[in-house]
């Protein structure tokens, strides 16, 4: 097998992906069979400068080059091979944001990150003026907010792109996004797979008044759809990335992409009528549509796969930090106990006893908001437990109802697309921390959407490994080979899986502790005012 893999490194029959995430860097390397033979990463965390949550320039590159390097060295011990080429790169990261640059290269301000919640009034005036969503860290809000705010520097910009697109620039030279990632910079024309140039002009026009040297289409990166060359890796670009020098130049790149596109990819959900949901801190659902969306709603955000189809996202802040509380003082009072609990026994015990419970969860109710919730349009939040003299109050419900609530306000928005749009999903691959313990958040999950849910081997393996399956597809794709058919027919035709259809008893329970949980905002909102 080493042999193999070593071959397969000497004769470049490889991809690299590094992904650029909030918390980590990961550089993955995978062989001919799309496995990862190789990783390094790197971790690092956002800093609050000036009221601005941003990373530096070295920050940055210093965590790139050690992702980088950590993954060479890998290769060097498990397989004897110094990694001097590769068959492509993919550079992916997390998406939106605020990045512009003068006529020099120059950065003009600090990296403004998606988590800078501070482009309310952009947001608004262009959700109005376009009738299109536009999200607060989207990266037109932040250019049209610091227009707003006059702030100095927009007379100076030449260039304005996002994080994984700054990485590609600056290693290809190219100035490109790959569609998916553009679609969080600027709403996308689905016919063209561009920028919408309609939206453009109306741009434009809304500041033609400050009288600045350029037009929104002369400064956003060219978009490119999965597939396409993005160029190579250039000499410069080549000792940037590896600092020792012994990656050549020449390499060919794909279209960087976002983060929400490399988990679409990883999860094997591109195509339409397919939907991925990644539950854990936060949680959200991803669904790929086979049309348009009758009218904008607040608690939708619209983005595109990297092949430019509509994707409809749901997002929710507040998913299984509240729960993991509670399963913690469960553990706590196993030890006051004298019992030395391990967490993952403690957790399935948990969770699979909540299977045990009334489909309604007993009456109880519970909100997670251990922060703002944008979905039920709350600031700020307040972990809160309730229930009646009549409820059925045991620990099955008690943890089903956690269980439940963690996905109270996603339940939100997938009812405006499955039930108010009506919306096909054929199925929806789950992954993230909440599908852990095996069988139960999909139970959960599959109740509250009323969809199949599945669960794949392969989907911890993440956005790096995402990007890395773009690179591959743009090197080793047949002629007019789709994206879902190379996913399906080459990477995922092996992988196992297990999906668990929704039962009916279920649905029909969790639609009753939604009656509750609608009606009962007023009590969380009496907390968030009165409990400080």
């Amino acid at each position: 097998m080493n042999s193999d893999i070593k071959n397969a490194i000497q004769s470049s029959n490889t991809t690299l992906g590094i992904e650029l995430g909030s918390t980590r860097i990961k550089a993955v390397l995978i062989g001919e069979n799309h496995v990862p033979i190789a990783s390094g990463s790197h971790t690092w965390e956002n800093c609050y400068v000036n009221n601005i949550w941003t990373y530096s320039e070295d920050d940055i590159w210093k965590g790139v080059q050690d992702s980088y390097q950590k993954m060479a060295n890998e290769v060097k011990q498990q397989y004897g091979v110094t990694l001097q080429t590769v068959g492509a790169i993919g550079i992916s990261g997390m998406m939106h944001g605020y990045m512009v640059f003068d006529i020099d290269g120059k950065l003009l301000v600090p990296f403004r990150t998606w988590r800078n919640n501070m482009t309310e009034r952009a947001s608004k005036s262009l959700t109005g003026l376009f009738n299109y969503q536009i999200p607060q860290r989207w990266s037109i809000a932040h250019l049209y907010q610091a227009i707003l705010n006059q702030e100095d520097h927009i007379a100076d910009i030449n260039f304005q792109t996002t994080l994984a697109g700054y990485i590609h620039w600056k290693l290809t030279g190219q100035k490109v996004l790959g569609v998916g990632e553009a679609s969080g910079v600027f709403p996308i024309d689905l016919n063209t797979k561009n920028y919408n140039y309609r939206m453009i002009d109306q741009f434009n026009e809304l500041i033609a008044p400050q009288n600045l040297s350029w037009k929104l289409e002369n400064i956003l990166p060219n978009v490119l759809v999965a597939g396409e060359n993005a160029g190579v890796l250039t000499e410069e670009g080549a000792k940037l990335l590896d600092v020792t020098g012994e990656l050549q130049a020449g390499i060919p790149l794909c279209p960087p992409e976002g983060d929400a596109g490399t988990g679409m990819v990883a999860t094997n959900s591109v195509a339409k009528r397919t939907g991925n949901v990644s539950a854990g801190t936060s949680v959200f659902a991803m669904v790929v549509l086979e049309k348009e969306l009758s009218k904008v709603y607040s608690e939708i955000d619209l983005v595109t796969t990297p092949t430019g189809n509509l994707v409809a996202m749901a997002h929710s802040n507040n998913c299984s930090s509240d729960l993991n509380a509670w399963v913690g003082l469960f553990g706590e009072f196993s030890k006051v106990m004298g019992m030395d609990v391990d967490t993952n026994k403690l957790y399935g015990t948990l969770y699979h006893l909540a299977l045990q419970g009334d489909p309604d969860c007993g009456g109880l109710l519970a909100y997670g908001y251990l922060s703002g919730e944008h979905m039920t349009h709350f600031e700020e939040g307040r972990p809160l437990f309730v229930r009646s003299a009549e409820s059925n109050f045991n620990l099955a419900n008690f943890i089903r109802v956690h269980l439940f609530t963690a996905l109270g306000a996603l339940k939100i928005g997938m009812d405006i697309l499955l039930k108010q749009e009506e919306v096909k999903l054929d199925e929806i691959l789950g992954h993230g921390g909440l599908f852990k313990t095996r069988g139960v958040g999909q139970s959960i999950m599959a109740a509250a959407l009323n969809v199949p849910v599945s669960v794949m081997e392969t989907a911890g393996e993440g956005g790096a490994w995402g990007i890395a399956l773009l690179a591959s597809y743009l090197i080793n794709k047949a002629d007019n080979e789709t994206l879902d058919d190379y996913l399906s027919h080459k990477v995922f035709v092996e992988k196992a899986s297990r999906t668990m259809s929704p039962v009916s008893k279920d649905v029909a329970g969790f639609e009753q502790f939604m009656n509750r949980y609608t009606k009962g905002l007023a009590i969380e909102k009496a907390a968030i005012e009165n409990l400080n």
